[in-house]
This record gives C-alpha cells, sequence and structure tokens, in this order.
C-alpha cells in the first residue's frame, strides 16, 4: 500500500449529529478525454493515484475522486456486510459507518473474519472495526451506534451519507431504513442471504448516470427507453484512432421496497409464457419470508406448523406474481427453508460483490445500475435481476398509453428538489450482471470491479457452469 495517512479517531456521531468529511459528489462525471482513463486529477495525491491505479484504469480518475469523497452507512456487519465492508473500504471512499451493536457469538467466527474469539461478548461492530480500518488507513471507519437509536432517527439523519446500506434485517426495520434515506434523498440497498440463496434491492429514488459506448449507425433518441429509464442527453466525440464514440446520459426512477415487495412483475414478463416460467421460485419465497417475519417476528423455524405456514405463504405469492403452477416445487422449497438464516461465506462473497460493484457505479454515476431486485441462486447457479416498479406517492400518474401500457407526460414536482424526468411504470428488468467472483472471493482494490452489460431482455444475469 502506497502511503498511509492517520485516520482520526473523531466518532461520526457527536449529541445526535453526523460529524463527517464534506461529500462532493453531486454532479454527474464529465467524459473522459479521448476516451480513455485520466491517471491524474487535481483532486487526487500521487500517493492515491498509485494505490488505486488499477481502479483509475478501469472508472477513471473523476470516478475515483467521487468514490474518495463517498460516505456510506453500513447496518449490519453479518457475513455479507463484512464482505461489503471489506470491498468499500479497499475501493478507497472516504468514510465508513457500521451500525451493527449485536454481541459477537462464537457462530459469527464461521463466517465472519473480521472477527476473533477474543471478540465474543462484544458488540460486533466496536469488535470488527478495528481490522476493517488495517484494510486502508485513509478511510475514516467507526461505529453509528445502535439499530434501536437509528431507527428513530429522521432524515436529518442520513443527509450526510451517499449511501445507505441495510443487509439481513427484516422487512419492516428494512423499509423504515428505507423511508427515512428516501426522505433525505440518499440512495438505499438492502441484501439479504440464506445459505446458498441471496438477493439485493435498490432504491436509488432517482439516478442520473452515463454510459460510453460506440456510436452505431442507429440514432440514440431522447426519449424514454423504458418505463423506469430515460435518454436524458447524448454527446458524440471521435477518439484518435478514429473510432466514432457516444456518450449516454440516462435516468432511473426507483420505488420504496416497501412498494417493491407488492409490485407485479414487468408486463413483458407477464406477458410473456416462456419469461414466467423462467422466474425463480425464489421471488415468492424471499416474498413469503418477509411476510412471516411482519407477523411472527422472527424466521421460520423447522416445525411442522412453521413449514405450512411458510408453504402456504410462498404459494399465495407465486399465485399474486402469476406464475404458473409448476414454479413453485416442493424440492426448492425444501432447500429454501433449510438454508433460512445460514450464513455461507461464498454466497456473502458473491452477493456482497455485486452489490459494491453497484455501489461504485453509482458513486462514480457510471454504467446501468440495478433496477431493482436481484435474485441468486447458488443452488441453481444462477441470478437475475427483475423490476417490480410500483409508482411512489410522490409521482402522479397523468396519461394511460397505447395498448393500456402506463406512461407520464411528466412527473409532478417531487420532494426535496428532485427534478422531473418522463417514462414511469412498471420497468422491464435492468441490465447489470451479476459477476462471478474469482474463486468465490469478492473483487477489491486489487481486484476491480469490471461493469457489464445485459442482454436486451435484461432477465438473464448469470449462470456459471
Amino acid at each position: 500500500m502506497a502511503a498511509s495517512v492517520p485516520v482520526g479517531s473523531t466518532e461520526p456521531i457527536i449529541n445526535g449529529t453526523i460529524n463527517l468529511p464534506e461529500a462532493t459528489n453531486g454532479s454527474a462525471p464529465a467524459a473522459e478525454a479521448n476516451g480513455t482513463s485520466t491517471t491524474t486529477a487535481p483532486g487526487l495525491s500521487a500517493d492515491e493515484i498509485a494505490l488505486y491505479d488499477r481502479q483509475i484504469r478501469l472508472w477513471g480518475a473523476q470516478a475515483q475522486e467521487r468514490i474518495r469523497s463517498a460516505n456510506i452507512l453500513l447496518v449490519s456487519l453479518r457475513a455479507l456486510g463484512t464482505e461489503i465492508a471489506k470491498n468499500l473500504t479497499l475501493a478507497g471512499i472516504s468514510s465508513l459507518t457500521i451500525i451493527d451493536d449485536d454481541v459477537v457469538t462464537e457462530e459469527d467466527l464461521g463466517a465472519q473474519y473480521f472477527l476473533r474469539e477474543e471478540d465474543v461478548g462484544k458488540p460486533r461492530a466496536e469488535a470488527a472495526i478495528p481490522r476493517i480500518q488495517e484494510l486502508n488507513p485513509r478511510v475514516n471507519v467507526a461505529s453509528g451506534g445502535t439499530l434501536g437509536d437509528l431507527l428513530v432517527r429522521d432524515q436529518t439523519f442520513y443527509a450526510p451519507f451517499d449511501c445507505v446500506i441495510a443487509c439481513d434485517h427484516d422487512c419492516m426495520t428494512l423499509s423504515t431504513i428505507n423511508t427515512a434515506a428516501r426522505f433525505a434523498s440518499r440512495p438505499f440497498y438492502s441484501a439479504g442471504i440464506h445459505g446458498f440463496y441471496g438477493y439485493i434491492f435498490a432504491d436509488l429514488v432517482h439516478h442520473d448516470f452515463v454510459i460510453e459506448r460506440e456510436k452505431s449507425n442507429i440514432v440514440t433518441p431522447i426519449a424514454p427507453e423504458t418505463l423506469t429509464r430515460s435518454v436524458l442527453s447524448v454527446t458524440n466525440k471521435k477518439e484518435n484512432n478514429g473510432k466514432n464514440t457516444e456518450i449516454v446520459k440516462k435516468q432511473e426512477i426507483y420505488c420504496p421496497l416497501i412498494l417493491a415487495n407488492t409490485a407485479p412483475l414487468p408486463p413483458d414478463v407477464l406477458g410473456s409464457r416462456r419469461k414466467l416460467k423462467a422466474v425463480p421460485a425464489l421471488l415468492p419465497c424471499l416474498r413469503a419470508l418477509f411476510d412471516f417475519q411482519r407477523t411472527y417476528a422472527r424466521l421460520p423455524g423447522h416445525t411442522s406448523q412453521d413449514l405450512v405456514v411458510f408453504t402456504t405463504l410462498a404459494t399465495n405469492k407465486a399465485r399474486e406474481l402469476q406464475l404458473p403452477s409448476e414454479t413453485l416445487k416442493s424440492d426448492f422449497l425444501r432447500s429454501f427453508i433449510q438454508n433460512i438464516g445460514a450464513e455461507i461465506v461464498p454466497t456473502a462473497a458473491f452477493v456482497g460483490g455485486r452489490l459494491s460493484e453497484d455501489v461504485i457505479n453509482v458513486l462514480g454515476k457510471r454504467e446501468q445500475p440495478i433496477q431493482n431486485f436481484a435474485l441468486f441462486d447458488g443452488d441453481g447457479l444462477e441470478g437475475r435481476i427483475y423490476s417490480l416498479y410500483s409508482p411512489p406517492p410522490e409521482m402522479t400518474m397523468v396519461t394511460t398509453g397505447l395498448d393500456g401500457a402506463m406512461s407520464m407526460e411528466g412527473m409532478i414536482s417531487m420532494t426535496d428538489g428532485m427534478p422531473a424526468t418522463n417514462g414511469v411504470g412498471h420497468g422491464i428488468p435492468g441490465d447489470s450482471l451479476f459477476i462471478a467472483a474469482s474463486n468465490g472471493i469478492a473483487p477489491g482494490a486489487g481486484m476491480a470491479f469490471r461493469p457489464t452489460s445485459a442482454p436486451t431482455d435484461g432477465t438473464d444475469i448469470v449462470s456459471l457452469d
């Protein structure tokens, strides 16, 4: 590692307020000259350029500056949170505030590699923070207090953060955090793993991003691409090698978790028998799990009563999603129930690596973000992304398009100064892909994340042989 910079020990929470470095990543990135990643930038020191050289070559110095100024709030430091903390710290963010006051148990030692035997009985975040800090002394890593305190805070607590990530909590806890982050207009991610299975949910409120690609003979229209994604502008440039490149600025709009959890599948999926058959049984099972936790305030056990209740919930969720009767098979139900609550390091590495990749792309305002539910089935070795979108209350649908599809001529002005946009409704699956981590290890600073693009239907994410 290049020169180490001492990090102050000041706690981020003082008398209920946040004391974090000032963020400077509120504007969209300018295009890199000649389509190549620059290796110099006014805000990066020579030591930082040397330290983050491989990342800068991948996504450019301007994106790295945005990452370096980012303040991240991470809620939960179990196996999945451990992977996310590692990835973002190595990526070179400004600060990482961790909230996890659960005490360390012996079971934690098997999947959370920042903990040691002598940490048993200590608060999980406080025990792990010194070892996370050692990964990158340039990042300010600190405890953010207790989960109970977080759940009663309003949006002013979230304002200093550039991204909020909550892992392995029940749907109501996640929704409470999501709502507060949304009022503060802050990007929110939730994620969870259960043995071989995992998910990622993204609510970026509204997010502008840039894609650079080789210019084709077909003109890119400045118009909605899907019911959640619109093209805002297109800029052309000529490379030194003679290639013509276009820089396309797009915007995605999102809904909160509480609406996404009950939203129907996208119209293009519902209208295709082939696509409906491809929807994994993991989706209705996750919705059933959220409902079970909301009703019983716990995870389902292995009692016959819990199995009957959960099976009924999953069957009802599959019916609500209009999935074929053969989607929910007894073998999958049995496997999912057996995996509930389990932590497997390869699953945590895979899901945590994919979430970290998306956060880094969002901070850098580059590449297509997750829209909005990503599912990972480690048993079947595949992942998919579905846009489960319902318009949030601050948006007003004003017209109905042809063939019954919902469209918008405009959006009534949104809260907190969010700009109006076009293209709202049940979006199609997003374009981002799951990236298989090499040998089950999520990429870090030395294994820079690789941006990808998806098939046009956006449904298939990866199939690992």
